[in-house]
């Protein structure tokens, strides 16, 4: 088989990219995708009782009028807006999302370790290092011991001291002492921060329907069952797990940029697999809980940085559509918790130790855990590409010397680029990467910065 492009994934950025190709009137190009369904981590399963299930707390918001457009043209009306509504479970107290913003929930203790590491003279004040020191530079010690801290590790499954902090951009909040203190005295809440603070979902079939609507659009391009084994950059073929070649022109690569530079590639240069090595991530496991009658919570997810759970993230998942859970009066939580080397998790028993931590902190009740009406589970080996202090170096040295040879990785895991991460991102780095090969037009969110790291 011979394209002119070839496209490794039908997740987001692949199928971004494949839409637009076509919409720029390009015919000659083929999507290779090793599952039997398109969206890749933005793909959703129904289980065997009827519940909808997405891999992760997925929720629909932009920063693209291209994307906007996109979305509302699949979806046709059929999503459902909300208004974000997010605590943080801390020292036993309930507090409103940003946690930084809204302290006063905490016990008075707690919520005077926060105010102190705030006062001034007590923060750090050199320039920091890594995303660790970071933290306690922004946030004083407080606010990163109660939550800051364990949260991320939680999250990241990486120690914070080994993570750069140059992502960050809207992604957290910073604190503003006078704000605090005038939330706790007025006793007021602050919840209102943030690009997420409205977002929609579809009505129904969850974030992947999404992306079965966008593949049908070009359903006449997908390979399913297609995984990649090989990639000839001299002789521009890839080779699939069934042993079809396919040859091409250009190649953008959504799937993870170090299989690709240690597992894929023929002969590889050994100095792009050492470069691989910088490249850190997590695997996260979702844990799905479907309940035989409804459950009065008015938020859409909760954090939880303490060892008393598991997960780092808990979403009210009916709350999004009702047609998540099979029938009304119904309910469905997912719980996610992150795994790497330096967080090990027992998958095996993960489902065990959610419904204890749900237990512990009062969400679920024992009468309701004997009568749960579904169990669904499934676990990424790649969730988080982890910002590390030597990501940015890889990228450095990696992704030019591809695209020398026609081959282009972007996406999630692609481009290993966080910030540029959300679902939104992912599709417009396919879309951008299109406009690019057809009308030689610069990529706008996918960026090789040389951040502090790199020299």
């Amino acid at each position: 088989m011979e394209v002119k492009h070839c496209i490794i994934g039908a997740g987001p950025t692949g199928l971004g990219a494949a839409h637009r190709l076509r919409e720029l009137g390009q015919e000659s190009f083929v999507i290779l995708e090793k599952n039997a369904y398109p969206g890749g981590l933005s793909a959703s399963f129904q289980d065997g009782q009827g519940f909808t299930w997405d891999v992760g707390g997925h929720v629909l918001f932009s920063h693209y009028p291209y994307f906007d457009r996109l979305v509302e043209g699949l979806l046709a009306g059929d999503f459902l807006e909300h208004q974000r509504e997010s605590w943080v479970r801390a020292r036993d107290a309930w507090v409103p999302y940003p946690f930084q913003n809204n302290i006063r929930h905490l016990p008075p203790e707690a919520r005077w370790e926060c105010v102190r590491g705030l006062l001034p003279g007590r923060r750090p004040e050199a320039r920091p290092a890594n995303f660790r020191e970071w933290i306690e530079c922004v946030f004083g010690r407080g606010i990163a011991d109660i939550f800051m801290l364990p949260y991320n590790f939680k999250v990241w499954a990486t120690p914070p001291e080994l993570m750069d902090f140059s992502w960050i951009g809207e992604r957290v909040s910073v604190v503003d002492l006078e704000g605090v203190l005038k939330n706790i005295i007025l006793e007021r809440d602050d919840v209102g921060w943030g690009p997420n603070n409205t977002f929609r979902f579809p009505l129904r079939g969850g974030t992947g329907e999404i992306f079965r609507r966008l593949a049908r659009r070009v359903e006449d391009k997908i390979r399913y069952g297609a995984g990649v084994v090989r990639v000839d950059a001299a002789a521009r073929s890839v080779t699939t797990a069934n042993g079809e070649v396919v040859r091409y022109e250009t190649l953008l690569n959504t799937g993870p940029l170090d299989l690709l530079v240690r597992e894929w590639l023929a002969d590889p240069d050994p100095a792009l697999v050492e470069a691989a090595g910088g490249l850190q991530h997590n695997g996260v496991h979702v844990s799905g809980l479907g309940f035989a009658s409804d459950r009065k919570d008015s938020r859409c997810w909760m954090y939880f940085p303490g060892q008393e759970t598991p997960f780092y993230r808990l979403t009210n998942f009916h709350n999004y559509s009702p047609n998540n859970p099979p029938a009304p009066g119904l309910a469905a939580l997912m719980c996610e918790t992150s795994f790497s080397e330096h967080k090990p998790e027992d998958l095996a028993g993960i489902m065990g130790r959610t419904e204890d931590g749900l237990a512990a902190c009062g969400l679920l009740p024992e009468a309701e855990r004997k009568a749960m009406a579904s169990r669904w589970q499934m676990h990424v080996d790649y969730g988080y590409p982890v910002p590390s202090l030597t990501r940015d170096r890889a990228l450095a040295a990696i992704q030019p010397r591809l695209e020398a040879q026609g081959l282009f990785s972007r996406g999630r895991f692609g481009g290993w680029k966080y910030e540029v991460g959300n679902m939104d991102h992912s599709v417009m780095q396919g879309v951008e990467w299109a406009e690019r090969m057809v009308q030689n037009t610069p990529e706008r969110t996918y960026a090789l910065e040389t951040h502090g790291n790199v020299r």
